[in-house]
């Protein structure tokens, strides 16, 4: 009996990861075979690296347009590619609604030659930062959206470079992709400097890669990213930021709120509240406890941050309770007083929740693990709090009204907090017996 043996199929490509490809082969038609740094041991087998893939590609630029070649990575994994449920929950929905996460990431890195030689390779630590910044995504299920901003507190390739952070932009070339299980955006990353990433923060990240793109030198229209830029867009061109505080007096900022150590306690005017138990007489938070709350986690992120896309996008609170805790409604306890200890890193955010957020209407939150913090102004609604009762607790989630006539009193106390804690002495303390609240400033765990 005569064996016939078929020759051994080539395997297929997985139906998700198949609709990202030929859009990369759409923009890179002669770059079939890109470089890749792939995962050993894939996540679903239990790998600690989530993404699939990371292609490199060759990016010529465009001459005319003041565009430098560079290299350009895009990641595969953040999104659905198989279907199958061996990665992201299977979905019935259509193609209208987001697959896995709903984006994949791309970087985008200066080449200093025009060409690439025959033995030339792209650096490979994008390559890991990349995989690190999905590996926070996969562990908290935060994703990012256009205009966040992460803190990373060391040089994106460990060398002694500006480009400390990252903010989160549109990438230019690659647009929005319906697969056979949803819809993918690509989000660009783009190293910003240490004063980029700060006012990034009090305004919005969006205004600031716009910033950016003006000038080649500071990424230009494709916000290419440069290791060995030393100066910011605000050191460069010193009328841009005289233009962003012009806007931040104006408008506010869109900075919703932070993660962050703190405690809080009751200060009584007679005796302690008897609703007020001990187990919430004092909360405490650390995010050394593990917290993967948004944005990274790293040896060296200390002040972490999420956009207003993260809470509510107007005055409200309704609906938007920035704990996964939801309480009952009507479950809430109101304080005589309040003594707030806030950790050292995160006083500078204190200022700006009250200059611009609560100056201009809004809220600001502090957030760690299940519990928040949050500073309210007078106009918010949906809030547990008021003028007669400032201080509130619904399930896990504190409230704090800061009337009208309040603010500037704060401000003025709160000045020296501007610039951030460094050469101060700790703890620092203020307080307001007028209105039974004492802030603090130091870590939470020595209180």
């Amino acid at each position: 009996m005569e064996n016939n043996l078929a020759p051994p199929m080539k395997p297929i490509a997985p139906p998700g990861l198949l609709k990202l490809i030929e859009q990369c082969e759409n923009l890179y038609p002669d770059q079939k075979n890109p470089l890749q740094v792939t995962t050993l041991v894939k996540y679903w087998l239990g790998g600690q690296d989530p993404l699939d893939y990371i292609s490199m590609y060759f990016n010529a630029g465009k001459p005319e347009l003041n565009i430098p070649p560079h290299w350009h990575y895009v990641t595969f994994g953040l999104s659905d590619l198989h279907g199958d449920g061996r990665v992201h929950q299977v979905s019935n929905e259509t193609t209208e609604h987001l697959s896995g996460m709903g984006f994949e990431l791309t970087f985008r890195l200066i080449k200093q030659t025009p060409t690439v030689t025959e033995n030339e390779k792209p650096p490979t630590w994008p390559a890991n930062l990349l995989q690190q910044l999905a590996r926070y995504v996969f562990q908290t299920g935060n994703r990012f959206v256009i205009g966040d901003n992460v803190p990373w507190r060391k040089s994106l390739d460990n060398s002694k470079s500006n480009i400390k952070h990252m903010l989160i932009a549109d990438d230019p070339q690659l647009v929005r992709t319906n697969t056979p299980f949803g819809w993918v955006d690509f989000c660009q990353i783009v190293g910003v400097t240490e004063e980029e990433l700060d006012q990034a923060s009090r305004w919005n990240g969006k205004g600031v890669t716009n910033l950016l793109r003006r000038d080649p030198s500071t990424g230009g229209e494709w916000l290419i990213t440069n290791m060995n830029r030393a100066s910011s867009v605000f050191e460069l061109f010193p009328e841009t930021l005289k233009q962003l505080e012009k806007d931040l007096e104006n408008e506010g900022s869109d900075l919703a709120g932070v993660n962050a150590d703190f405690t809080y306690k009751e200060i009584p005017k007679t005796k302690i509240k008897t609703e007020f138990d001990s187990e919430m007489l004092a909360l405490k938070c650390s995010l050394n406890d593990n917290v993967p709350d948004r944005f990274i986690k790293t040896e060296s992120v200390e002040d972490q941050k999420f956009n207003s896309s993260s809470l509510s996008t107007n005055n409200s609170l309704n609906n938007c309770c920035p704990v996964n805790y939801q309480p009952n409604s009507s479950h809430v306890v109101h304080l005589d007083g309040l003594q707030l200890t806030l950790a050292p890193y995160a006083a500078k955010f204190l200022v700006l929740a009250i200059r611009d957020r609560i100056r201009h209407g809004r809220h600001f939150t502090f957030k760690c693990q299940n519990m928040a913090l949050t500073m309210v102004s007078e106009s918010v609604t949906g809030s547990v709090v008021s003028k007669k009762s400032p201080y509130g607790v619904q399930g896990y989630w504190m409230q704090i009204l800061i009337a009208d006539d309040f603010i500037d009193v704060l401000l003025e106390s709160l000045k020296d907090l501007s610039g951030g804690v460094e050469t101060m002495t700790l703890p620092k303390q203020y307080e307001w017996p007028d209105k039974n609240l004492k802030i603090i400033i130091d870590n939470p765990e020595q209180q």
